[in-house]
């Protein structure tokens, strides 16, 4: 396996911080994103390349096997483990024939670990026994990607397909799920090693701002617009929700910035059906313009009266 620099496909220098990873990663998913860059394949490419790199070095326990054995990284110590001991055998039967192997022995410009992964089955094949017997089953990489949901997509359960290792993937989205939630598909990851298990795939959810509604938990925020007439009499105004409007009967005298609660017109609660949280309206009263010299008349009469 070639020597992949991590760092560089992400942009980011060796001492990068997790949070200066994160974001790295995040301006370029959304940049390379298969959903943004149709029939694009270097896109296509770049995209699984930062989903790796993301994978090692957004995980602190495999950027430091990273750091340390580079391409080696998943099976590191299992791979130093095997090299010192077949460094060993190889000394051991080299004594028979007047001298032990070293490094040196080796044809100019041949690695150590070449001539190691050539006669041991390649990047995890060294899990062969001396009588040549496949042992050593790893498990595959695991893959990491991003998901855009709308605020109303991600309030209704529904279905989405995937492209994972050229293999289609449909889920089930249940409702209710939540900016940056993180779930697991067990199997759908990278092949495993020497018949070794899948890894899985991660799906992280990324809900951006609606134009309409704020989020804070399972309830929603939501400002409506009524006139001055309507706040002083009262009145009759329409209210959007996630699932449609509603009449909304405003009380005479309310103030401006006054709140109101619309109980379970909120997000659905996460995996508990028929469950759902409130949504909470505020009034911005909008004043009269352009007023005539009559109307004028008859605020001067209020504000004297």
């Amino acid at each position: 396996m070639a020597y992949i620099d991590y760092y560089k496909i992400l942009g980011v220098d060796k001492n990068a911080t997790q949070e200066d990873i994160k974001k790295a990663y995040r301006k370029l998913a959304r940049k390379l994103h298969p959903d943004l860059n149709p029939d694009d394949k270097e896109a296509e490419h770049k995209f699984k390349e930062i989903n790796e790199a993301n994978e090692v070095l957004s995980n602190p326990e495999n950027r430091t096997k990273y750091d340390k054995y580079g391409e080696h990284w998943k099976h590191g110590e299992e791979y130093e483990k095997a090299q010192q001991q077949q460094q060993r055998q190889y000394q051991s039967r080299g004594s028979d024939f007047g001298g032990g192997f070293s490094e040196a022995d080796f044809g100019e410009g041949e690695d150590f670990s070449d001539f190691f992964q050539s006669m041991f089955g390649g990047s995890g094949g060294f899990g062969r026994n001396s009588r040549g017997s496949a042992s050593g089953k790893f498990k595959g990489q695991d893959v990491y990607a991003e998901l855009n949901l709308g605020l109303k997509d991600a309030a209704t359960t529904h279905q989405q397909t995937f492209d994972i290792n050229g293999k289609k993937v449909r889920i089930t989205i249940p409702a209710g799920v939540y900016d940056g939630q993180q779930i697991k598909l067990k199997g759908h990851g990278s092949p495993g090693y020497n018949g070794g298990p899948n890894g899985d795939l991660y799906i992280t959810f990324n809900i951006p701002a609606d134009p309409d509604f704020e989020r804070i938990g399972d309830d929603l925020k939501t400002k409506v617009t009524i006139d001055l007439y309507t706040a002083v009499l009262g009145g009759d105004v329409k209210v959007n929700t996630l699932t449609g409007s509603v009449s909304l009967k405003v009380k005479p005298e309310t103030q401006n910035g006054i709140t109101v609660r619309l109980k379970g017109k909120g997000f659905p609660v996460y995996k508990k059906e028929g469950q759902f949280g409130d949504l909470f309206v505020t009034y911005d009263i909008k004043l009269p313009t352009n007023l005539t010299d009559k109307q004028k008349q008859l605020f001067e009469q209020l504000k004297n009266s």
